[in-house]
């Protein structure tokens, strides 16, 4: 499945608790609820924080990048693809994430929320 213009994309249901997850929404999106062990590196700060990325993603494994809805995600995901990056855009986000069931929790670990 497809996204816009070429950006790969997986469905939440096909991913597994294992996949590597990067959230790139903000930190008030962050901290009211986030997939647990995700990564977390908002859009606004992802060019100057790309590092953390390339030090924290499984070498021979796909980037799952996830947003609120997909489409701060989706612009991610295209940048790794253009960079030759196993990337795809997480299709619907946190918010269909949420609504399939999957855990959202605070840092704390206490149940969380989508914004």
């Amino acid at each position: 499945m497809h996204f816009g213009a070429g950006v790969p994309t997986v469905e939440v249901q096909d991913l597994k608790d294992s996949d590597f997850l990067l959230d790139v929404r903000e930190d008030d999106e962050w901290q009211a609820g986030h997939a647990e062990g995700a990564l977390h590196i908002p859009i606004s700060e992802f060019v100057a924080r790309y590092g953390e990325l390339t030090q924290a993603a499984p070498q021979d494994g796909r980037i799952n990048v996830i947003c609120r809805s997909g489409g701060r995600s989706a612009q991610v995901a295209m940048y790794l693809v253009q960079q030759g990056i196993d990337a795809v855009n997480v299709d619907g986000g946190m918010q269909v994430w949420a609504a399939a069931g999957r855990p959202v929790v605070t840092d704390e670990g206490k149940p969380g929320h989508v914004l």
